[in-house]
């Protein structure tokens, strides 16, 4: 039996909020460890028993050997159930899926860049901390991150309070319209890309809606980035995370099995709407 199919029982042990629609769940087993390991960009399956289930990313650092953590917008009915959640309440909790990103391979030794939209940077999160917790393994970090407002911000404190300080870490906050008490960057995240100019030798990986995607990944070629160096993350498209149910393939791809996270120029037949 595969084990990752096998649901465990998950206790929120903390429930922070980190935006109008965005809440992070902090999921232990009953006797107080981890479900299961994962590398960055993996996802797991949440469920409420009568309710439903969904695919998630996980956005904790697999370097967190205490706990997961789920960043999750409220956008439909299990997410509107699990907002209605209370500390010591019980789901269950299943995976990991699919593949993560390269850390032990074409991301070592690199300068990183991470380019994120709104609820975006959840995924990245996981992989943002776990280069953290291995800096020797890797060149400078840049962050580039917007969303729709200063409140929309996901982990802001985080990146105040850990990211901003870091050595070797340069943060880019921008954000869609002006807002009284922003004192920052306005505008879009694939203009202010243009605007950070970052080095074209950095590894991006990117992450967001679908339309922030497609123009960000214009402006970084327009930059003189190739495909080749971007990599992204679709797990927004994973239903059942095993490639039964053929509700995640784009073109030839599932994206639970082959992806979610894909390097940007083998995606080179995707059909329109990505």
């Amino acid at each position: 039996m595969n084990e990752t199919l096998i649901p465990k029982i998950g206790v929120v042990t903390d429930i922070r909020i980190d935006t109008p629609d965005v809440k992070t769940f902090r999921v232990v087993t009953p006797d107080g460890k981890k479900a299961f390991e994962h590398m960055p960009g993996q996802c797991a399956m949440l469920s409420i028993p009568g309710v439903g289930e969904a695919m998630f990313s996980i956005t904790s650092s697999p370097t967190n050997t205490e706990f997961m953590e789920f960043s999750i917008k409220k956008c439909g009915c299990l997410t509107s159930w699990l907002h209605q959640m209370e500390v010591g309440q019980q789901i269950t909790i299943r995976g990991p899926y699919g593949n993560h990103f390269p850390v032990e391979t074409d991301l070592k030794g690199k300068d990183l860049l991470f380019i994120a939209g709104g609820i975006g940077l959840a995924p990245l999160r996981s992989v943002i901390n776990y280069v953290r917790d291995k800096r020797e393994n890797y060149g400078s970090i840049q962050i580039i991150y917007g969303s729709r407002s200063k409140d929309d911000l996901v982990d802001y404190q985080e990146i105040i309070d850990e990211w901003m300080k870091d050595d070797g870490i340069e943060v880019n906050l921008t954000i869609d319209r002006e807002q009284e008490g922003w004192d920052g960057h306005v505008g879009f995240v694939p203009n202010f890309v243009k605007e950070v100019n970052p080095d074209i030798s950095k590894t991006v990986l990117i992450c967001g809606p679908p339309i922030m995607i497609k123009f960000t990944l214009g402006a970084l070629k327009e930059l003189g980035f190739k495909e080749t160096q971007v990599f992204t993350t679709m797990e927004l498209r994973m239903k059942c995370g095993i490639g039964k149910c053929g509700r995640c393939n784009i073109g030839n791809k599932y994206v639970c099995k082959d992806g979610p996270v894909f390097r940007y120029d083998k995606l080179g037949e995707l059909p329109d709407e990505y």
